[in-house]
């Protein structure tokens, strides 16, 4: 089997299992405790805080983990929401998000909040002044993805954090960056953004952490409460083995970047050609899009069907993002851009990673090659 799924799940790095196995036999004491073992322990952490520091360009305690980008997520906007919320009660997003940001502002819409969700224009890029027309006195947060996880459009992130702070400059700025991080440059600083989250097992670290930057000077409400561990905005013992792991993924990923990037961009460029040439099939994603993402449709085949079909031809790929994959309704993402049901029921997503080679890319176009005539038989056979 190839695996295509990188935007889903990333094989870890042989060193960050060994990190893992490592920590987990020797340094297995709660970092809290003030014995020697558990002082060891602490210190792991703070180094591992201060790696993630130096590959983001923030300062060490503007690093808080988590157990993941889900949660880094849902405290960065319900922390945000809560803490503010004497500022006002509305929350500007996109309809491009990840679930774990769309349903963190729907859940506040159902109390109480008001929630403007910015459309993207059919390219599944957002104009910047879209966001800053929805801007008002009262917004307490804008919250905007760097990478779209299902077509890879990239943001505007630098023109969007302008426009925000152009209108209300004590609005807040939360980046979604899960797919963006290793791929593309990540510039807290000049996108003027205060929150930022991360998922180490997307690029290839382990999961069950995550890594959400606050900028100095803002305050979140803890969701989580219990112990003042992370600064007091994250109560729980700390995971050690994953948060050490996690440092040395942002760290080598941010190192390989690009390599990460000539070694993709090729590979990307040819499937988009081929799936362009293809009449059965329709393209979602853009030549300048993030260079692990091609993103295409079957109209009038729904796309797990597909996706079996490849994976019978020795292919792994998805249908969409994996939170949302086991939904049988359309895609929202597609729906957003003005697809229509059909199409948006037939999404596939292809992720590349750095396995990936030439060889695979043309066995992958073989595959989706004969995957698509056998349906079309099949269907033919039905009618």
């Amino acid at each position: 089997m190839l695996y295509w799924d990188y935007a889903a799940a990333a094989p870890p790095y042989d060193e960050v299992v060994e990190t893992v196995e490592q920590i987990m036999r020797l340094h297995y004491a709660n970092p809290s405790s003030l014995h020697r073992a558990g002082m060891e322990a602490e210190r792991l952490i703070t180094r591992a805080r201060e790696v993630c520091a130096a590959a983001l360009a923030v300062q060490p305690h503007e690093i808080l983990f988590t157990s993941g980008a889900t949660e880094s997520n849902n405290l960065a906007i319900k922390g945000a929401a809560l803490q503010y919320q004497g500022r006002g009660r509305h929350i500007v997003t996109t309809q491009l998000e990840h679930p774990s940001v769309y349903e963190s502002c729907r859940q506040l819409r159902e109390l109480g909040w008001e929630v403007t969700f910015v459309a993207p224009a059919s390219t599944g890029i957002v104009d910047p002044a879209d966001i800053a027309a929805a801007i008002r006195p009262d917004t307490v947060l804008v919250s905007v993805m760097h990478v779209n996880n299902e077509i890879g459009t990239v943001q505007p992130l630098r023109e969007i954090g302008q426009g925000i702070k152009a209108v209300n400059r004590r609005t807040l700025f939360h980046v979604d960056g899960v797919q963006g991080y290793g791929k593309l440059e990540t510039r807290l600083k000049e996108w003027q953004a205060e929150l930022y989250s991360l998922s180490p097992h997307k690029i290839r670290g382990p999961r069950g952490t995550g890594i959400l930057v606050v900028r100095e000077g803002t305050a979140l409400f803890p969701l989580l409460t219990g112990g003042s561990h992370e600064h007091g905005n994250r109560a729980g013992t700390e995971n050690v083995a994953g948060i050490v792991a996690s440092a040395k993924a942002v760290r080598m990923s941010g190192e390989r970047r690009e390599d990460l990037r000539r070694q993709l961009i090729p590979l990307r460029n040819r499937l988009l050609h081929f799936i362009a040439a293809m009449p059965e099939l329709v393209l979602n994603s853009r030549e300048d899009g993030a260079p692990h993402i091609v993103h295409f449709s079957y109209p009038g085949m729904k796309g797990e069907v597909l996706a079996r079909k490849l994976e019978e031809l020795g292919m792994t790929v998805s249908t969409r993002s994996a939170c949302s994959s086991r939904l049988a309704e359309p895609s929202r993402i597609l729906l957003s851009m003005g697809r229509d049901v059909p199409a948006a029921l037939g999404g596939i997503r292809i992720s590349l990673g750095d396995i990936h080679t030439e060889a695979d890319a043309a066995l992958l176009e073989q595959a989706l090659l004969a995957a698509v005539q056998s349906l079309k038989k099949a269907e033919g056979g039905m009618k």
